[in-house]
């Protein structure tokens, strides 16, 4: 039986066969009613029908939105490094709390924008009001998690991909010149760490990859590093994990300088950890680490770096981070072939450091204009002037 149209009461409804339970193998019926006539309940039944045939027909169900997220949050873990499940765990709860009662199956895209809204403005009990890209990063999760909704039928359509986010303005990033970057690391040259500052200065590593380094990932005598783990806080603990992407597993060429200061430093920390004995942590093996070889926390040392600018009286930057993305813009405008800018700071794709770096292109494409230019006219000499 595909299905049937009867009366019911005082109006009328159909039941329809829509397959087997993927999961029991029995037989499942969609039975509706209230319909006033008989020519209604039948193109009722012909909608449903046409579903089941597009492969489009979801069963009914009850599941409200906050059980579905927390659901789908568990079958994540294992599936995601524990940085970014953490980062779906505090957006399926700033989630849940504005749209957990909402029936999944009945969730639509105003709704997801409200929620939008809300966050934006008062962030609900969670925090205070959020920054667009905060609330973006929760449209990302709801997005993700609706993909697989839609794949397990359990809803015919993600309202998350109909929905609008909040916009993101873009923020140009402050980066040092290469005179500032200088009088920045002779003004840390007396610090403990200053070889830290020296590899983020020299190479575009993120934070978590410089202080995540073992001395095994460095080939000091071929100029070479590898970016095989970092250091982050995640809930308030130190955890080493893997780099972020496979892109971000690498090999770093370092300059000599770099090199030489490395050197050095494997010196110092070989007499800390023989006057330490047995009380010299060594089973991390870190290069940047402390006296007595635990790790350092990122935390503290980006607090300390922004300590450190101040007293130099340099332009105040973000972070470290911002070291990064000083090297990449020294770097570009240095000639560097974007694609070994990009391989270097492990960006996904080329068109990702291109985009990042857009501020940097006024200056290239000048550059361009007048290299091109002297090529074309070389023959003309100083004609023309």
């Amino acid at each position: 039986m595909r299905g049937r149209v009867h009366r019911r009461g005082t109006g009328w409804a159909f039941v329809v066969d829509v397959g087997t339970d993927p999961v029991t193998g029995k037989r499942r019926q969609r039975t509706k009613g209230g319909f006033p006539t008989r020519k209604a309940a039948e193109a009722g039944m012909r909608e449903v029908l046409n579903s089941v045939d597009e492969g489009s027909y979801v069963s009914r169900s009850t599941l409200k939105v906050g059980e579905y997220l927390r659901q789908w949050l568990e079958t994540m873990r294992a599936q995601v490094r524990e940085s970014t499940w953490y980062g779906y765990r505090i957006a399926v709860d700033r989630l849940v709390e504005q749209l957990g009662e909402v029936r999944l199956q009945s969730l639509t895209p105003l709704q997801v924008e409200t929620a939008y809204a809300k966050l934006r403005k008062d962030g609900g009990r969670y925090g205070g009001p959020l920054a667009p890209k905060t609330v973006r990063n929760c449209h990302i999760v709801l997005h993700r998690a609706l993909v697989d909704a839609v794949r397990l039928d359990l809803v015919n359509r993600n309202v998350a991909g109909i929905a609008r986010p909040p916009s993101v303005p873009r923020h140009e990033s402050v980066t040092w010149t290469a005179e500032e970057l200088e009088a920045f690391l002779e003004h840390v040259s007396d610090d403990r760490l200053f070889p830290a500052y020296i590899v983020l200065a020299t190479t575009g590593m993120r934070r978590g990859e410089v202080f995540g380094l073992r001395w095994s990932d460095l080939d000091l005598d071929n100029g070479r590093l590898s970016v095989v783990q970092t250091l982050q806080c995640i809930d308030a603990k130190l955890v080493f994990s893997t780099t972020k992407t496979n892109r971000s597993r690498r090999t770093v060429s370092l300059d000599p300088v770099t090199v030489d200061v490395l050197r050095q430093l494997r010196k110092d920390q070989a007499e800390e950890r023989l006057a330490l004995g047995p009380a010299y942590d060594t089973s991390r093996n870190l290069v940047f680490a402390k006296q007595d070889g635990s790790p350092v926390h990122p935390d503290v040392f980006s607090r300390v770096f922004k300590k450190k600018v101040a007293e130099a009286g340099l332009p105040m930057l973000r972070g470290p981070h911002n070291l990064r993305h000083t090297w990449a813009t020294l770097a570009l405008k240095a000639g560097v072939h974007p694609k070994v800018v990009s391989d270097r700071l492990g960006h996904a794709t080329i068109a990702v450091t291109i985009d990042t770096y857009s501020h940097v292109a006024p200056s290239l494409d000048a550059d361009a204009a007048n290299t091109v230019a002297a090529a074309i006219f070389s023959k003309r000499g100083g004609e023309g002037k």
